[in-house]
Parts: C-alpha cells; sequence; structure tokens
C-alpha cells in the first residue's frame, strides 16, 4: 500500500491535529511520577485509590487544555480533503475519549469523526500497543495492514509498525526514527500537498 491508495486514516490527536500543549515534565512533576516513566503506565501500576485521585487530576487537567485546543498548521484542510475523498477517518489519542470529543470540536473538525471511530485511553490498550488501531481495523472490516496511522511521536510510529499499518510522521523538523517510518512530512500542510501532488 502506499500513501495515493489509502483510504483508512487514523491520526493521533495532541500534537499531530492540534498545536502540542502538554508539558508532560510538568504532569509528571504535579503527580509525583519519576520523569523517566510513562505517565500512563505508571498510573495503571498504582493502588486503585491512588490511580483514581491522579487520573481525575489528569482529566481535568486535560480537559482545560481541551477547550483551549487550537489546530495544527494544514490539519483542518487536510481532513476535509479526505473527508471529501469519502475516506475513513479514525482517532487514536492517549488522551481521554470524552476530551477527545471536545478537543476534535474546538478546533472545528468534530464532524469528520464518527463517535466510535475515536479511541482513548478507555477504549483500548495506550499506544506503543497496536490494540487501538486492530479495533479500527475491524470495526472497518479492512486489514490493519489498509490503514495509515498519522502521529508526530514514537509510540504512533511503533503502534502502526506492531499493526502492520502504514507509518506516517507529522510536525517535527525532521525525521529521528526514520526504521519506523513510512512516509514523512513536516507538517499536514506539507502532508496535504503530497498527496495532492503540489509537493
Amino acid at each position: 500500500m502506499s500513501l495515493h491508495t489509502a483510504q483508512h486514516w487514523v491520526f493521533d490527536m495532541d500534537g499531530t491535529l492540534t498545536l502540542a500543549v502538554h508539558d508532560f515534565e510538568a504532569i509528571k512533576r504535579e503527580l509525583d511520577i519519576p520523569l523517566e516513566q510513562d505517565i500512563l503506565h505508571h498510573l495503571a501500576a498504582l493502588p486503585i485509590a491512588e490511580a483514581k485521585a491522579k487520573h481525575a487530576w489528569l482529566l481535568e487537567h486535560e480537559r482545560e487544555l481541551a477547550l483551549n485546543a487550537r489546530p495544527a498548521p494544514g490539519a483542518v484542510e487536510l481532513l476535509r480533503e479526505l473527508s471529501e475523498r469519502g475516506y475513513q477517518l479514525g482517532i487514536l489519542t492517549r488522551n481521554a475519549h470524552e476530551l477527545a470529543l471536545l478537543t476534535l470540536q474546538a478546533i472545528g473538525v468534530g464532524d469528520y469523526f464518527a463517535a466510535p471511530d475515536v479511541i482513548g485511553r478507555g477504549e483500548a490498550l495506550p499506544k506503543p500497543d497496536p490494540d487501538g488501531l486492530l479495533r479500527l481495523a475491524q470495526r472497518w472490516k479492512v486489514a490493519s495492514t489498509q490503514l495509515v496511522m498519522v502521529g508526530d511521536y514514537r509510540f504512533d510510529l511503533q503502534c502502526a509498525r506492531a499493526a502492520g499499518a502504514y507509518s506516517v510522521l507529522v510536525n517535527l523538523p525532521s525525521n529521528p526514527w526514520p526504521e519506523l517510518v513510512d512516509h514523512f512530512a513536516v507538517d499536514c500542510n506539507a502532508l496535504l500537498k503530497q498527496l495532492t501532488g503540489q509537493a
């Protein structure tokens, strides 16, 4: 499969479709999580009461970010083009489902995604696990090799690799993970131009 024949597109959200605003180091300090550890994996290993309290704080912190989200360059235009082509569009995020829906509405692209096609940390094992991609492939009744996963971080790319999907890296000045990337574009504008033959 190539980028130009793909009709099933899955996007990371924060930092891919939105301008990156999460300060993960500050979040880890607030929640007393060692800087070298992953937030979601750390919380999953805590006693239930402590994990619940920290998840509640994280949800409220992320709600503020969701309500004030702004689209990344070219994201709205790219989604409009893919939607007009009749392609299937999904979200796979480590954020919460309800906040993903809020974020998508805030940046003006909520109408491009069916709610069940927005998969958050409560609906699937978090990336880099391929669980969410495999669930979307099953829901759409296609092989996971027919999916394109677009993201801005290593977890997105590792998730795509594990699922057998086509990986696209965006919103970085260069590609630090060439072994994981099938296609690279500096932002969604550049990706759109490549898709429409303007690049």
